[in-house]
């Protein structure tokens, strides 16, 4: 009888770990996408509705992302990647002011920042702010990068790929 107990509590201990190992893994974690990683997808799907033109489906992939980035935010505050993405679909949404704010925010933690200082740029130029978008390009002028590029074909008129 107590070899038959011993066999049984060795056996369920055995498959009680084969289904607890399926259960709950740091795999399952590892699959899970933050607030921020969703934001990012919403982000690169509404620049495509944009560029075909389809402005109501973008702006509502940016308002999504839009409150995944303030979840983001919340949960780790002064990331300076969540705020040039917060400055970017508040900016697409039409809130200048606001977005203006997340970029200096985003700024003041990583002045040389490819992405804040050339979205900030274009909405210097949106604003009217001339002058202020050619120092944002001041600053990306030795990054040999495309934000660069990006930013000086929108101060000399071009419309931007974003």
């Amino acid at each position: 009888m107590k070899k038959i107990i011993l066999s049984l509590s060795i056996l369920f201990l055995i498959t009680g770990n084969v289904f607890s190992a399926g259960s709950s893994s740091s795999d399952d974690n590892a699959k899970t996408k933050s607030s921020y990683e969703k934001a990012v997808t919403h982000i690169e799907a509404a620049k495509k509705h944009e560029k075909k033109g389809k402005l109501e489906k973008a702006n509502k992939r940016y308002v999504k992302a839009q409150n995944l980035l303030i979840e983001s935010n919340n949960k780790k505050p002064n990331d300076a990647d969540t705020l040039n993405y917060l400055g970017f679909t508040t900016r697409k949404l039409g809130d200048f002011e606001n977005g203006e704010k997340y970029y200096l925010q985003g700024l003041a933690i990583d002045p040389n920042h490819k992405g804040i200082n050339e979205y900030l740029g274009e909405l210097y130029v949106a604003t009217k702010r001339h002058n202020l978008a050619v120092e944002r390009l001041e600053v990306l002028k030795g990054c040999n990068c495309e934000e660069y590029e990006q930013l000086k074909a929108v101060i000399a008129g071009q419309p931007s790929k974003y």
